[in-house]
């Protein structure tokens, strides 16, 4: 294995669950076919990064189980080095079951209590690893799972700071974890650590308390965050650091399934990030990506190719023969 492949350029950490997704498309309550794969938000975003052409790595902790073992297995054919994740034999992975609908309410449903990965802690936060990266990316999902899961989010953003590597945060706020406020006590101070916070609309004012984009952006600068990037869905994107805005339009699709829309958002930002572009840039590039991840149903089957995203942003011939 290449010395490169365990030095990832992006180290990001958290839960990983299967996924059980209604295929065809129908209500769950009404479902008898399902399409499996994997998901977690940090997943998501290590695949997207991956296939973008930047070496990631992931750690967290799975069941020595069908669920787990086959999240490492999809994760190492991605590219993604998984060398520093546990497979935990006394908890089993978590699992998703969700219904998909492009002009429907979706329908998620969890099975994740006492899973292995709320079993993350501070020792499975190798700081060298993270000192090797040039980016951390973390969510505030992993906070939510349990006190030790906290503990090792806390240990992973010291570590980066120490060392001086950047931090991404997205807070991911999930309400079937806990309330707003509890969250925005935890994920307010997280996000003193980050140099980019990538939040959605919604969840900006809800943790901020602030209804107005520009009070519930400067809430989290106010925190310590360098730069506030607020996801408006079909509306685009909109940043800013405090002292500059930017805004850039949506990258018009016809959705089909709007799960992982912000984790493969996030992946193109990243990736830009990485390779230099300034904020603008940064923002269109995220915006083709997040549109060509919604294209499908899963959370990481549309995830694209740089080569895809470079035809997409070129123009041209809808059909490629």
């Amino acid at each position: 294995m290449p010395d490169d492949f365990q030095h990832p350029e992006v180290v990001t950490f958290g839960e990983a669950m299967g996924l059980l997704v209604t295929d065809p498309p129908r209500p769950l309550r009404s479902a008898r076919t399902f399409a499996r794969s994997i998901c977690g938000a940090e997943v998501n975003v290590a695949v997207g990064l991956s296939r973008l052409g930047h070496r990631a790595g992931w750690f967290g902790r799975v069941g020595d189980d069908p669920f787990g073992l086959s999240v490492l297995d999809a994760l190492r054919s991605e590219g993604v080095d998984v060398s520093r994740a546990v497979v935990d034999s006394s908890a089993a992975t978590g699992l998703l079951v969700r219904d998909s609908h492009p002009e429907r309410r979706v329908s998620v449903h969890y099975w994740r209590h006492e899973s292995a990965a709320s079993n993350l802690n501070p020792a499975d936060v190798d700081t060298g690893y993270l000192a090797s990266a040039r980016l951390l990316h973390m969510t505030g999902i992993t906070p939510a799972l349990s006190p030790a899961c906290h503990a090792a989010v806390l240990a992973a953003a010291e570590a980066a700071r120490s060392a001086g590597v950047p931090v991404s945060f997205d807070p991911n706020l999930r309400l079937k974890l806990w309330s707003a406020p509890q969250a925005a006590e935890v994920l307010g101070p997280l996000s003193g650590y980050a140099d980019v916070v990538l939040a959605g609309d919604t969840e900006a004012r809800r943790l901020s308390g602030q209804q107005e984009r520009e009070r519930a952006a400067a809430w989290f600068l106010e925190q310590g965050a360098r730069l506030v990037v607020v996801k408006l869905g079909s509306s685009g994107v909109w940043a800013t650091d405090g002292t500059r805005q930017w805004q850039v339009p949506a990258y018009r699709v016809t959705a089909v399934d709007a799960v992982g829309a912000g984790d493969a958002f996030a992946a193109g930002y990243l990736a830009r990030w990485l390779e230099g572009a300034d904020v603008a840039d940064c923002l269109k590039y995220a915006t083709v990506v997040a549109a060509m991840a919604v294209q499908v149903v899963g959370d990481i089957e549309a995830l694209p190719y740089r080569s895809e995203v470079d035809a997409a942003l070129a123009g041209g011939d809808d059909v490629d023969r």
